[in-house]
């Protein structure tokens, strides 16, 4: 039993309401102030959680960009080293004849066709382009002085070179891999591959995910967002931008920084930016940055956060309240109990001063009363208990109802594969008695291919208790009648000679699931068998047409009919006329075939049933 708390025991009820509205205050005081904090930490949570996702994530992504810019460079740079060593270069430098340097034309231009290099070409020690795989084209580099360029006079010096440029001549960028012909003593000049990046933006383009590549000075040299290209990833310091004009490295140019502004650095390589692509506006990315081996390159890939952070926010943030508002609640109940206990102590307190303030004037009319209070508390007493009885019984029945509704479900829906297992299990005993080993095998395959049609059966069945719908694709609709067949065969052995099927082509599909439209077909096969049970001239036809709209499958039988009044409520749970029927098969395929966007349709008389199962084709 409560107990009377000391303060309540001297107090009057419009004290403890006065005290009971104060507390009220306080308690939705507390409440918003746990609820705002629980959302605060909850979206902190949330985003943090979804950064580290996007952040795992986005480095797979930037790593596989990386090793395929790797493997892109990788095979240019071995045909400088080539060309180097091979005699008829050796021959055009030393002999300096229209037909050495002729020969060694058609060879270059041979080369590039068969790699991925852009232009060949070969300078003498003077930096003039005596020989070039486009001497053809209008744009030929044959002749021009390229001996400003770093990559020829690096080569010169070191032996090799690589300079990524904007081309001076063809005004496209690339990255120049040069060496030196001879040796440093005696020097013949420079073979030089230029290389172009336009199919691997091209395809980071199509990843619509932005990603570019920076030089030492934060330049950006490739990039899936054309109009980044040459900007830069921070402002340069005026002497470097004055040797790059210098060195015409970028043409003109304007080398201004990146749409990239408010970094939120996260860790070395990943930090939160505010970038603004062409035609968008500005949006929060993850960028991750990691360098590239083999060079002095970086490369930073933007991940869209903006969306994803939100939704992960937001979906902490329920979660959160689905945990506290219940938690409040509890605490709202619990404090309005107290305060209704303090209220009901009270009032009986008060009862029981006024009775005595009387019991010397009217001691028998308050005994009497006294008795009638008393067997009033206990009226209220038993009727709280038997209402609670009465309120237990019926969550029971509630939860046996749907018990049941789940139970005669899977029972109807499994019915035929576990007749077709004792089937199969009947045939292998027979097989294994004979020693006939293979046919047991098949027999006891095919059980096990039902066992797991049997799994798949509950988990669509679950499916449709939740009214959740399975991912229409194309099905062969011939397998599916065929499919439907197979389980009917064991139950109805000798009596399958009434169904007559005109069997579609292979090619008709239709949108839906296998599995869920072999239970429509099932359904309705089994129910024209089950009616035309014991009548020699029984009959059922099977055919399926093309319209406009779709597909339908016609089951017509010769039975009895469905009586009017069945009829009426044909599609309605557990309406059935059959005697251990659980009137669900009907409704479960009504409501397959809606979820494809189809109907079914049924018409009948007393010469015979006729449902048309109408489907979506597939394309």
């Amino acid at each position: 039993m409560l107990q009377r708390p000391a303060a309540a025991l001297s107090s009057t009820p419009e004290q403890l309401r006065r005290r009971a509205r104060r507390a009220w205050l306080l308690f939705a005081t507390i409440a918003f102030a746990i609820t705002a904090a629980t959302l605060y930490g909850a979206g902190l949570y949330g985003r943090t959680a979804e950064v580290g996702t996007l952040a795992t994530q986005g480095r797979t992504d930037a790593n596989l960009k990386v090793a395929l810019l790797r493997a892109v460079l990788e095979s240019p740079r071995a045909l400088p080293l080539l060309l180097s060593e091979d005699q008829q270069v050796h021959d055009a430098l030393l002999q300096k004849s229209a037909a050495a340097t002729d020969v060694l034309n058609r060879k270059l231009e041979g080369l590039v066709s068969g790699t991925k290099a852009s232009v060949l070409y070969v300078t003498g020690i003077d930096g003039l382009a005596i020989a070039s795989s486009n001497w053809r084209e209008p744009t030929s580099f044959v002749g021009n002085d390229y001996g400003f360029r770093a990559y020829v006079s690096g080569a010169m010096q070191t032996g090799t070179a690589e300079y990524f440029a904007l081309g001076n001549v063809s005004k496209r960028p690339g990255l120049y891999i040069s060496r030196r012909v001879g040796d440093a003593a005696a020097p013949l000049g420079v073979v030089v591959v230029k290389m172009e990046f336009d199919q691997l933006e091209a395809d980071w383009h199509e990843a619509n995910r932005p990603a570019y590549v920076s030089d030492e000075h934060g330049v950006v040299l490739i990039t899936s967002v054309p109009s980044w290209r040459f900007m830069t990833t921070a402002p340069l310091a005026g002497p470097v931008v004055a040797a790059i004009r210098d060195s015409q490295q970028f043409g003109d140019a304007p080398l201004v920084p990146l749409p990239i502004t408010r970094p939120e650095a996260l860790s070395p390589d990943v930090s939160i930016v505010h970038a603004v692509t062409p035609g968008g506006s500005d949006a929060e990315y993850l960028r991750l940055s990691t360098l590239i081996p083999s060079t002095p390159w970086r490369l930073d890939y933007l991940v869209p956060a903006e969306a994803p952070i939100a939704a992960a926010i937001r979906e902490m943030r329920l979660l959160a309240l689905g945990v506290v508002i219940p938690l409040l609640g509890l605490a709202a109940y619990l404090l309005w109990r107290r305060q209704s206990a303090q209220m009901r102590i009270a009032a009986e307190q008060a009862a029981r001063v006024e009775l005595e303030r009387r019991v010397v004037e009217r001691t028998e009319d308050l005994s009497r009363a006294r008795d009638r209070l008393q067997a009033e508390i206990t009226g209220h007493r038993s009727t709280e208990a038997k209402l609670q009885v009465v309120q237990q019984e019926l969550v029971q029945a509630n939860r046996l109802a749907i018990l049941g509704q789940v139970a005669a479900g899977v029972a109807h829906e499994i019915n035929q594969p576990v007749a077709t297992i004792r089937a199969y299990a009947d045939n292998a005993r027979v097989f294994l008695d004979r020693k006939q080993t293979a046919p047991a095998a098949e027999n006891l395959g095919a059980i096990a291919a039902l066992t797991e049609r049997i799994g798949t059966i509950t988990e669509e069945l679950k499916a449709f208790a939740r009214k959740g719908r399975t991912a229409a694709e194309p099905v062969e609709l011939l397998s599916v009648i065929e499919g439907a067949v197979v389980l009917l065969r064991s139950r109805f052995a000798g009596r399958l000679e009434a169904l007559t099927i005109a069997l579609p082509p292979p090619s008709l599909k239709v949108m839906g699931n296998r599995i869920r439209l072999e239970q429509v077909l099932i359904n309705l096969f089994q129910n024209a068998l089950e009616a035309l049970e014991g009548r020699g001239d029984a009959k059922v036809q099977v055919c399926v047409e093309e319209t406009v709209e779709g597909v339908t499958v016609v089951v017509s039988d010769n039975g009895p009919g469905i009586p009017a009044a069945i009829l009426k409520s044909l599609f309605t749970p557990f309406n059935t006329s059959k005697e251990k029927g659980l009137g669900l098969g009907l409704v479960i395929s009504k409501d397959i075939v809606a979820d494809y966007g189809g109907r079914i349709e049924v018409s009948s008389r007393k010469s015979g049933t006729r449902f048309t199962v109408h489907l979506s084709k597939a394309a």
